[in-house]
């Protein structure tokens, strides 16, 4: 005999913005709550299941009995199913028990549980959100700055193998709160981008293939417990952003798939429902009510857990319907266009919504074609994000630095046609954890030459990336030069920095980091043309570059000059904005880096002599393979 009670959580309102694709907050409606309901405490339950026959909850506390719990369908047609069910309090093991019209029986997690069992298990878990947050400096802090022109330095991270503690096991969620965060501190990045942490049922899938979207993975502790290590970020003065997958999910039996016996939360079609590529479902972006799962899933993460920003996996992947798809195994829309119109608007809500309920959070495109607007405002035509990943400067960067110094002269083209397009978007510089797996290898083996070539080419790059206009992302590991591909078996190889050439390597990144954050002409207008200027970038016989990065009035450009063949130049000259005092103010070739130790010492005064286009001039010293960066006195 079923002893649910008959209640709702849902209004007529909440159900008109469901339909409408336009409830955000669904979070506080679908799934279990626990609650006090005629003096009697236990857990609210509801799902949508709109084809369902029957559904029942079914856990430990009924020993699993289809029969014992059944919900009931609201009378409004809306698809739901709800009741609540006396006793069952937090941390019960729990599923929906669904009998489709066919006659088949599922049993489904729920789509909503915050907290789900240790994968390989599948049952969700009856769980609350209570935390007392300490960060309300941070969110203070971070409210006052929207808006405002700040580094993003970003250290991108696998939470379950930045640092592991045996083969099989990764740190909790409690021990990053200490180890973690006391290393991007130390290091000085402003930010730390987690790859997925909702709950995904295969490991190697490193998170993006999610079946609980709004539970942060048991793996490594509980909701709390994620919740402390983000509180312990913020109090670190540090922000987190969420790798967040709407492209795609998998088809595991207790997921999103078939949910109800039909396609529910994909689209039906396989040409538009199903990923060749990761073999997985793809959302159906034209029904309102997965939107509505979708947009309040992203406001989720940034309301309940306090995260400073979401980055969108895969957006190519949704913009287009032919991604990936031969002649005849896609549908064009109804222009006869590739563009997926659906997927499009969906995006653009999203983005509203974030920058509506949350103006102080930032979204992320992992965009790789030449989609114009991506970030741009919806309301002038673009997609609304706040940033996207620069994939075409991430390319030609690494196939440049690949080329022997010999060749580079053949090569120039490569490393400056960023700038042709570098201000069309608000740019992130990525070097992702995508360069570093599938047979890629580390960043330090697409370096040439012998090993002091190699790391001194590496400490360049890092020096150029950090100088070119855009925020930056680093994946772990490349801040130490490790050696080898991305595992997360192994995880990052510490012991490497006890060799001096890799610890050189890491002692730069964290100068980088205070050196970016600390000279707001190279953040100041790091998404603006005005914020950059050539000064040289077209000697290829001696294959140099050389530009100025600018910000307010107020603030001192920087002269940065990028030296690409091993020879060192005593008395190279280059034009300089203006007259007076110059200084050596970073070099990737000093020697506390491993580097041969080539500077400029003191004062250097520049000279009434024109040079390349401008009326003054320095003598300095170049580094072999080396970036310097030169500052006004």
């Amino acid at each position: 005999m079923s002893v649910v009670i008959p209640h709702s959580l849902l209004t007529d309102f909440d159900i008109q913005l469901f339909r409408a694709g336009k409830h955000f907050k669904l979070y506080e409606k679908l799934g279990n709550h626990q609650m006090t309901l005629d003096n009697q405490i236990g857990t609210h339950f509801a799902v949508w299941a709109p084809n369902a026959k029957q559904v029942a909850v079914i856990g430990n506390f009924n020993s699993w009995d289809k029969y014992t719990h059944q919900l009931s369908p609201r009378w409004d047609s809306s698809g739901i199913w709800e009741g609540f069910i006396p006793g069952v309090l937090k941390g019960e093991l729990y599923k929906y028990a669904l009998t489709t019209y066919y006659g088949e029986e599922l049993e489904k997690g729920d789509p909503f549980a915050n907290f789900w069992e240790v994968p390989p298990n599948t049952s969700s878990i009856t769980w609350d959100l209570d935390y007392q947050w300490k960060d309300a400096a941070w969110l203070q802090s971070r409210k006052e700055k929207a808006g405002q022109a700040q580094p993003y330095a970003v250290y991108e991270v696998h939470m379950g193998s930045w640092k592991k503690v045996a083969a099989d096991k990764s740190l909790s969620y409690t021990e990053l709160a200490d180890e973690l965060v006391s290393y991007v501190q130390e290091m000085g990045f402003t930010h730390i981008e987690f790859m997925p942490v909702m709950e995904h049922p295969y490991f190697p899938s490193w998170g993006y293939q999610i079946t609980g979207y709004f539970a942060p993975t048991s793996r490594f502790g509980t909701p709390q417990e994620f919740m402390q290590l983000i509180d312990a970020f913020h109090q670190a003065g540090i922000g987190v952003i969420l790798d967040w997958v709407p492209s795609h999910f998998p088809e595991d039996k207790h997921g999103l798939g078939k949910f109800d016996g039909t396609a529910l939360y994909e689209h039906e079609d396989p040409r538009k429902g199903f990923h060749p590529d990761w073999k997985s479902l793809i959302f159906n972006y034209g029904r309102n009510e997965v939107r509505s799962f979708l947009i309040s899933n992203a406001l989720f993460w940034l309301d309940k857990f306090h995260i400073d920003g979401l980055r969108v996996d895969a957006v190519a992947s949704m913009l287009y319907l032919d991604y990936s798809r031969e002649a005849g195994e896609w549908i064009p829309n109804e222009h006869g266009g590739n563009e997926n119109y659906e997927a499009i608007k969906f995006i653009e809500d999203f983005n509203i919504a974030v920058y509506e309920h949350f103006p102080d959070a930032v979204t992320i495109a992992e965009e790789s074609t030449a989609w114009s607007g991506v970030s741009r405002p919806t309301y002038a035509g673009g997609l609304g994000f706040g940033q996207k990943w620069m994939m075409g400067w991430m390319h030609d960067t690494l196939e440049f630095f690949k080329e022997d110094p010999i060749n580079r002269k053949y090569h120039q083209g490569k490393i400056t046609f960023s700038m042709v397009y570098g201000f069309s978007e608000n740019f992130m510089l990525p070097l992702s954890h995508d360069e570093v797996v599938y047979g890629k290898g580390a960043l330090i083996d697409r370096m040439p030459g012998d090993e002091w070539q190699r790391f001194a080419n590496l400490r360049l790059l890092f020096g150029y990336m950090y100088t070119h206009p855009g925020t930056k992302l680093f994946f772990m590991g490349g801040e130490i030069g490790q050696t080898t591909e991305w595992s997360i078996e192994r995880g990052v190889e510490w012991w490497l920095t006890q060799h001096a050439t890799h610890k050189g390597v890491q002692t730069l990144v964290k100068d980088l980091n205070a050196y970016y954050k600390n000279t707001p002409a190279l953040y100041d207008q790091q998404f603006e043309q005005s914020g950059f200027e050539w000064i040289e970038h077209q000697d290829n016989e001696n294959s140099f570059i050389a530009y100025l990065r600018k910000g307010q009035a107020a603030h001192k450009a920087q002269v940065v000059v990028c030296n690409f063949t091993p020879i060192t130049r005593i008395g190279f000259r280059i034009g300089v904005p203006n007259g007076g005092e110059w200084k050596e103010v970073m070099n990737t070739d000093a020697v506390k880096y491993n580097g041969s130790g080539v500077h400029n010492e003191g004062i250097l005064t520049a000279e009434a002599i024109p040079w390349h286009g401008r009326a003054y001039s320095l003598l300095i010293t170049f580094p072999p393979l080396g970036m310097v960066a030169f500052e006004e006195v």
